[in-house]
């Protein structure tokens, strides 16, 4: 199995000065939960090369065996330096794709005709596609074949409101998750606050926040065995 992983490019949160990326715990279960399924992992980003880190998911509260284990793998560290750029990679060579989240995403992928066109083409290719915290904001403008937005009528979850202002930054983001996947029609639901929780909707499969980032890999992994 191939498959490619999307980071952010983007690092400001906003005008505050402070940096954002994506999130440690969201891409280091999920590389480890493939990498043991004996998948071929590809790693891109807008820009392409070092996508960048949200500092705060390598502080020690926020650090998994996983995290830990990343910053220690050279092999995952030189890949992640060395992302392909988005727009260099073809859909048709991915058996799926699979989407960290972190604050990043929300001011670059949301809005890159790359990534749409990436989701667009591997779900109508029955190919399943998987995102999760606040990486399912990026199907904000994809649509399926009738032009009607994708998520319209799916279940989903994401990034919860209640979870953004936990950590005071509803006024930053340029939108909230859930309330954008509501606007759009989609079947929003959720768990308490940090719990781990995944939705699966057909081909698109979604979780919450950081503790469902091994769920949420583990579902991709199932629905590509069955």
């Amino acid at each position: 199995m191939k498959i490619l992983i999307v980071l952010t490019s983007h690092d400001e949160l906003g005008d505050t000065g402070t940096k954002t990326g994506f999130w440690l715990e969201e891409l280091a279960a999920p590389y480890y939960r493939f990498r043991e399924a004996g998948y071929d992992i590809t790693l891109a980003s807008p820009r392409g090369g070092q996508p960048p880190l949200d500092p705060k998911s390598s502080l020690p509260e926020f650090q998994t065996d996983d995290t830990r284990r990343f910053e220690a793998d050279p092999e995952a560290v030189e890949a992640l330096a060395h992302t392909v750029r988005l727009d260099s990679v073809s859909a048709a060579d991915f058996d799926t794709v699979f989407y960290p989240g972190g604050h990043g995403p929300l001011w670059d992928l949301a809005e890159d005709r790359d990534s749409v066109r990436l989701i667009e083409t591997t779900l109508r290719a029955g190919r399943p596609v998987a995102l999760v915290c606040h990486a399912p904001g990026v199907l904000r403008h994809a649509t399926d074949e009738d032009g009607a937005p994708l998520v319209r009528g799916r279940k989903v979850t994401g990034f919860t409101n209640t979870e953004e202002i936990g950590v005071e930054l509803d006024k930053i983001v340029p939108f909230l998750v859930e309330d954008e996947l509501i606007r759009l029609g989609a079947d929003f639901s959720k768990a308490d606050d940090w719990a781990s929780y995944v939705v699966e909707d057909g081909l698109l499969i979604t979780g919450q926040n950081p503790t469902s980032s091994a769920a949420t890999a583990d579902a991709l992994i199932a629905k590509l065995t069955t």
